[in-house]
């Protein structure tokens, strides 16, 4: 299992072997998560690349990596845990056949850690010493107020309560990687227990660099023309900005067509691509799509 980075330059350097193209700001607060051992709430449009620094955390550091996946209606049987019911019914009748009567010994019994099913919050608390795993809680904003507040208690002490079994505490906090879309505003409670960072949209230096770790492949000129334009999307009025996601998705998808290029009808062609609503895309098809290769064109030629 590798090491915690023990400065900035290190974490830059972890991310970096990971592929992450990060810039220092988010070193910085990302170093400071892992040495104060306090989660890391990270906010963003979504496809900027907030859970894929989870992703590549647990890569890196070599720790196994949980992942709560919110939704609307989240409940502790989802998040926490449950009993395994029709196990312990069964139990219960082989003890009866048995002919035990002994009624708490059957209660211990079924209410005991084989009879237990884990959800990712157990199982993240659940680490052994030195080997905590990372701990993605993923667009948070889904869930619902209540939902919210629980996490606040589990965050607080890293321990929750299991009426018949008692209180199970992580013997090391894992790491905590918190995200949201923004859809709806998480409480100040919950964000004080936390750093916090913005995840934005990479300029277009590094977003060059993302693609070219990402998509190797692809053609110089091509990568550079896909980057420049979807810049100049992020600029537009537009119901959903193409994230990095969308980015890596298109050059990957132009380079399987053997595109070293881009032109107006590869544009048309393979504009769902980047964009996912159908005003967007009805708005690029009208003229603005061309003008923007065009202006694109230009700025490659005159450099």
């Amino acid at each position: 299992m590798a090491e915690v980075p023990q400065s900035i330059e290190e974490t830059l350097a972890l991310l970096e072997a990971g592929d992450y193209v990060a810039d220092r700001a988010l070193a910085t607060v990302l170093f400071l998560s892992l040495r104060m051992k306090k989660p890391l709430f990270l906010e963003g449009e979504a496809g900027v690349g907030k859970t894929e620094i989870a992703k590549v955390l647990a890569a890196t550091l070599d720790r196994p990596m949980i992942r709560l996946q919110c939704y609307e209606g989240l409940d502790i049987s989802s998040a926490v845990y449950e009993w395994n019911y029709a196990a312990q019914m069964i139990e219960i009748r082989l003890d009866e056949a048995s002919g035990k009567v002994d009624k708490k010994a059957i209660e211990r019994n079924v209410f005991s850690e084989k009879f237990l099913i884990r959800r990712p919050i157990l199982q993240a608390l659940s680490g052994t010493q030195g080997k905590a795993p990372v701990f993605l809680i993923d667009e948070l904003d889904r869930t619902d107020e209540a939902f919210e507040a629980f996490l606040l208690e589990v965050l607080s002490d890293y321990q929750v309560t299991i009426p018949e079994l008692g209180t199970i505490r992580a013997a090391e906090p894992p790491v905590v990687i918190i995200t949201t879309n923004r859809t709806r505003e998480i409480h100040d409670a919950l964000k004080r227990r936390c750093l916090y960072h913005w995840v934005d949209y990479p300029s277009a230096e590094r977003e060059l660099e993302i693609v070219r770790r990402k998509v190797p492949a692809a053609n110089e000129r091509l990568s550079d023309e896909i980057v420049r334009y979807v810049q100049k999307l992020r600029d537009m009025d537009l119901f959903k900005l193409p994230g990095v996601a969308e980015t890596i998705d298109w050059a990957a998808a132009l380079t399987e067509m053997d595109k070293l290029a881009l032109d107006p009808e590869t544009v048309s062609d393979t504009i769902g691509v980047l964009l996912k609503y159908q005003d967007d895309i009805a708005r690029i098809s009208s003229g603005e799509g061309r003008r923007i290769l065009d202006e694109v064109k230009s700025e490659l030629n005159m450099a």
